[in-house]
């Protein structure tokens, strides 16, 4: 077990050529390797800076990196102009594209007991571990594993090995990893370290994964005073060590602890970035912990013109709606579509206000009858985009002209924001 290269801080900002160095430096004391794979995010996490170091991977390794699986999950491909955006500099034939439903390998099981017991028994079946069928069987002699550590509805922090096993993952081990944690409760994991399902991925890796060559290259990225992501931290290594340490940074930079609850937010929704409400509701469970009771969460989402990133999650999202988790539960219970698509029933939880708080996503490519079909109401997006511009608010508190105090978000991807009374 190896920790190559853990640098950054609150107040650090690593530029190109400190990240260059530093990767180069971590690679160069693997000694040399002829058949390597990159696993980078998608460009949902085009923030991530994993865009630049996938670059610089292909720059150091040149032919010798022969695969890039981009960690698609359940998300749509990557288009051809978000792969020039994040991938600029990256020969095109490299890129793979993982298919959830297809294109991977069960390689063994979590133990329900162990499942049972790190649940505390709210799951209490065997957990299939898939993985994609390119790194299992592609003779790779590096498989580089890229990607941010930030606070996560479903796991508590993002990236390490979830990138693999959900990123590359399958239909049943998303579904099931999904809903354990949406029924174990977004607000007992939300920036932890060690959660329910952490715990499962790692036993999965101790397990099943030894004898591959992952190498986990991990950023922390917050933004500046004017929203732009700025790299805090980098971290490279091949153990859990090098993932609890850059989740010790991300809490300090994406955790945003607030003295007061908020009674109306402001979220917006980069178009690039954000195209679903299955990405988009960032917005909702990034933030819920912070809402006040009765508050109004306003989402301008400009680029959102669908529900789900797979189509067959769409039309779940459609018929059954973004209603409170009781709700939803029942519907698991009698519904064979929704047993057979635990994700969509746990991402229509993440998504839910419980009836706790107002939702009201502002979008034009979505109808107010989809919108309110499913549990939302629908706000004119040109009007709240001249009431709320985002180029004139800040992060945080702002007042309005007319005395209005709202909070603002920029990027809900880039945070977690609670209420000290909430935790």
């Amino acid at each position: 077990m190896s920790l190559y290269c853990a640098t950054g801080s609150v107040d650090a900002a690593i530029n190109p050529e400190q990240l260059q160095a530093a990767l180069f430096e971590s690679l160069e004391q693997l000694g040399p390797r002829r058949r390597v794979v990159t696993v980078p995010p998608d460009y949902t996490r085009v923030h991530s800076q994993a865009g630049q170091i996938t670059c610089l991977i292909h720059q150091f390794y040149g032919s010798h990196l022969v695969d890039v699986l981009p960690a698609l999950g359940t998300h749509f491909p990557m288009e051809n102009w978000q792969v020039e955006k994040m991938f600029p500099t990256l020969p095109k034939s490299l890129i793979r594209t993982h298919r959830w439903r297809d294109d991977v390998v069960t390689i063994g099981e979590v133990p329900a007991e162990f499942v049972s017991e790190v649940t505390e028994g709210i799951y209490r079946k065997s957990w299939p571990v898939q993985i994609n069928r390119l790194l299992w069987e592609g003779k790779h002699d590096l498989i580089l594993s890229v990607g941010q550590v930030v606070p996560h509805e479903v796991i508590g922090m993002a990236n390490f090995n979830k990138n693999l096993f959900i990123g590359t993952g399958g239909v049943a081990g998303i579904n099931e990893s999904h809903f354990i944690g949406a029924a174990y409760g977004l607000e007992r994991m939300m920036g932890r370290t060690e959660t329910p399902l952490r715990k499962i991925l790692n036993y999965a890796e101790q397990h099943f994964c030894k004898h591959l060559p992952i190498l986990y290259v991990l950023t922390v990225v917050s933004p500046d005073n004017e929203g732009s992501p700025i790299l805090r931290g980098l971290f490279i290594g091949d153990d859990q060590d090098c993932f609890k340490r850059a989740c010790a940074l991300s809490v300090k930079v994406n955790f945003k602890r607030l003295e007061r609850e908020i009674h109306k937010a402001v979220v917006y929704l980069d178009p690039e970035e954000f195209q679903s409400t299955w990405l988009g509701n960032k917005a909702i469970y990034r933030s819920r912990m912070a809402l006040a009771d009765g508050a109004q969460l306003i989402i301008l989402a400009p680029g959102v013109k669908t529900f789900g990133e797979d189509p067959e999650i769409d039309l779940l999202i459609r018929k059954y709606g973004y209603r409170p988790t009781p709700d939803i539960l029942r519907a698991v219970e009698n519904s064979a579509d929704l047993q057979a698509n635990l994700a969509a029933a746990a991402h229509l939880i993440h998504g839910s206000p419980e009836n706790r708080f107002e939702v009201i996503y502002c979008c034009e490519r979505l109808t107010k009858e989809e919108i309110e079909s499913v549990g939302y109401q629908h706000g004119n997006l040109q009007e709240m985009l001249k009431r709320y511009d985002p180029t004139h608010l800040t992060d945080g508190w702002n007042l309005m002209d007319d005395n209005e105090e709202i909070f603002f978000i920029r990027n809900p991807a880039l945070g977690l924001w609670a209420c000290d009374s909430k935790l």
